[in-house]
């Protein structure tokens, strides 16, 4: 390691920019972006920075010879775009001993700008010595995806409470405990979650912070989260992050094997879903195992495909966790019918053709027969119906009946955002046989003039795509 990451306290003195044009410009708006008092020497005269009132509040344009310049209480040098100037200016911060750094010049700089990770209170630099800042931003790029994005209000709430926590817990091992148990816990979950109000309320209520802290059972919690369609890519950040931290994780069967191996490999996996034709555990039983888990003082995963709370049942767990006291957070998921129209770009609305969008499930016959079918013959709408395939006679029959038209577009899409995604499109006349060509579910079911508007039917032949249309046209 030939540079030791340090953090320069900005508020101890000013900067001196010194350079020219765009590079100039660039070093002046990270320098801006982090608070510091700025001395700028425009080697070529152009004093218009392009930067904001407040920024500007805090920039002094300074004229002259910056080699004879007064250098007194300044706290480091940085040369961008200054050329020869630069060179010279590296000489005599050094005879000073002042920090200097010459853009793109590690023989003439005594230290060099990381790619920085900027989360208010919390900031992560990373170097790679000065010889590769590409590398430098594509780990950045990594670590900012994996930081929460309030981790920084994280950091400084508890700079808020610390004081008076550490006047009250003398043990040092068991202040760490302390902080240890809030950030960990619900405490911490909700700060992350935005709800800083209910946090400071939890915090402010503990009575006894060494006992807290001495509790031998955690604080236990359940996140529900959304697994979104199949493909593993489509998790969000936020959801990796509440597998990565699980203790257990009771998922649906539907789930993919992909996004399963994204679960840390020590946790307890627990299925719990059911498939279509097999019994399941029953939702009671499952709420009642996620309640007794977090309890316990584990930190829970209930993983569903999809999303939650669309077609879910994400609603009954929560009201089943309120009512049980456990705390408990919503990451949502991309859900099979945003994820299937993406896949095979089918847009769900188009000006002047598709204004409106029903969801709606119909997993066995009689699930369709109760659907009030005369609200959703709108040929500027577009209904996606999950589970339907099993009902697609009967959602036919009641669409007929209602009287939408047997030449209205319909697209069945099994395995969505998966390797082996099929879908296959014609007419609702044709339904329950476009089904059957999918070769299995799940599926979901696009119904409007907008499945004309169907991109890639991947995994399908040039001759199945021609009749697929052909069929639709019809």
């Amino acid at each position: 390691m030939r540079f030791l990451p340090v953090f320069l306290d900005l508020k101890a003195g000013p900067v001196v920019l010194i350079g020219a044009g765009e590079l100039l410009r660039a070093k002046l708006r990270v320098l801006a972006a982090a608070g510091a008092r700025i001395r700028v020497h425009a080697i070529d005269g152009n004093q218009d920075l392009g930067l904001s009132p407040e920024d500007a509040a805090r920039i002094e344009i300074a004229t002259g010879d910056p080699l004879t310049a007064d250098l007194a209480g300044v706290i480091a040098i940085v040369c961008a775009g200054a050329s020869d100037v630069g060179v010279a200016m590296s000489v005599r911060a050094k005879a000073l001993g002042l920090p200097v750094n010459v853009m793109d010049d590690l023989e003439h700089s005594s230290f060099i700008f990381p790619a920085i990770v900027d989360r208010g209170d919390v900031v992560v630099a990373v170097g790679t010595g000065g010889t590769s800042p590409v590398v430098a931003r594509r780990v950045r790029e990594k670590i900012e995806a994996l930081l929460p994005a309030r981790i920084g209000e994280l950091a400084e709430f508890i700079g808020g409470f610390r004081k008076s926590i550490n006047e009250r817990i003398a043990e040092f091992p068991l202040r760490r405990r302390f902080w240890e148990r809030v950030i960990d816990g619900p405490i911490g979950a909700s700060v992350l979650a935005g709800r800083k109000g209910e946090a400071d309320a939890a915090l402010k209520a503990i009575a006894d912070p060494s006992e807290f802290a001495r509790a031998d059972k955690p604080e236990g919690s359940v996140a529900l989260v959304g697994a979104g369609p199949g493909d593993p890519d489509l998790l969000t950040i936020k959801a990796l992050r509440a597998l990565q931290d699980a203790d257990i994780v009771f998922h649906d069967e539907l789930v993919s094997g992909e996004i399963l191996d994204r679960i840390r490999r020590d946790t307890t996996r627990v299925p719990v879903g059911r498939r279509v034709g097999k019994p399941g555990i029953g939702q009671d039983a499952i709420n009642k195992r996620m309640i007794e888990a977090a309890q316990a003082g584990q930190r829970v995963v209930r993983l569903k495909g999809g999303d939650p709370f669309v077609f879910g049942r994400g609603g009954e767990e929560v009201e089943a966790l309120r009512a049980a006291g456990i705390a408990y957070s919503i990451i949502p998921g991309i859900t099979a019918g945003l994820g299937g129209a993406a896949d095979f770009e089918v847009p769900l609305t188009y000006r002047h053709e598709a204004t409106r969008i029903t969801f709606l499930t119909a997993h066995k016959a009689r699930d369709a027969e109760v659907v009030d079918w005369s609200t959703l013959t709108d040929t500027k709408m577009t209904v996606v119906v999950y589970m339907g395939m099993t009902a697609a006679p009967a959602i036919r029959a009641g669409l007929f009946a209602a009287g939408r038209s047997p030449e209205t577009p319909v697209g069945v899409f099994a395995r969505v955002t998966r390797p082996d995604a099929q879908g296959v499109i014609g007419t609702l006349r044709d339904l329950p046989e476009l089904v059957r060509r999918t070769h299995g579910g799940p599926a979901i079911l696009i119904i409007g003039d907008v499945v004309r508007h169907a991109g890639s039917l991947r995994r399908q032949t040039p001759n199945q795509i021609i009749s697929d249309l052909l069929d639709a046209a019809e």
